[in-house]
């Protein structure tokens, strides 16, 4: 077992420029994968509004259902799953 010394820097990314840049890469990488994920699943327009649950992505959830890559913990996705919309 690994022993490591951990400390959380309260807005670690305003003090600290390696915390900084690895926020922006972070953000950066994510985005990508969304866009990627809006390429593969059309209908959702993840492209657009980057997995937030805007009106658009709800009526989509509606009417095509949810995606493996979908937030089961997601309100709107917890209700389809549980009702089997």
């Amino acid at each position: 077992m690994n022993n490591y010394k951990i400390i959380a820097i309260v807005k670690g990314d305003k003090k600290i420029p390696a915390i900084s840049a690895a926020s922006i890469i972070a953000k950066v990488a994510r985005d990508n994968f969304i866009i990627s994920l809006s390429k593969k699943n059309t209908g959702y327009y993840w492209d657009k509004n980057f997995g937030y649950g805007t009106k658009q992505h709800l009526k989509a959830l509606k009417k095509l259902g949810f995606t493996k890559h979908h937030r089961k913990t997601f309100s709107p996705v917890s209700k389809i799953s549980k009702h089997n919309i």
